[in-house]
């Protein structure tokens, strides 16, 4: 139990320097992936799981929020490379 919880501070504390250095290497590391699907949208647990699918990394967190007038799913992941990513997933489009 102590070492779960020493290895949560550690993620923590390496998080926002994970994400800085993103950031200079791979651009703003946002990427965007629309929606596949039926009509009536896609949920954020269905978003999550293509988001495993189509970057191999490991979900750090998922919200759903309004971007522009369309509501979104914004996913954190954690890349097979170490690199965290946030991708953007439209919750009301079709296709890709």
């Amino acid at each position: 139990m102590k070492m779960t919880k020493q290895l949560i501070v550690l993620l923590l504390a390496i998080l926002p320097l994970a994400l800085a250095s993103t950031s200079a290497v791979a651009g703003d590391g946002r990427h965007h992936f629309a929606q596949r699907g039926g009509d009536a949208g896609m949920s954020l647990n269905q978003a999550v799981q293509q988001v495993q699918r189509e970057t191999g990394g490991r979900v750090l967190s998922a919200d759903t929020v309004s971007q522009g007038g369309h509501t979104v799913h914004r996913i954190k992941v954690l890349t097979p490379s170490g690199q965290v990513r946030i991708v953007t997933v439209d919750a009301q489009s079709r296709g890709r």
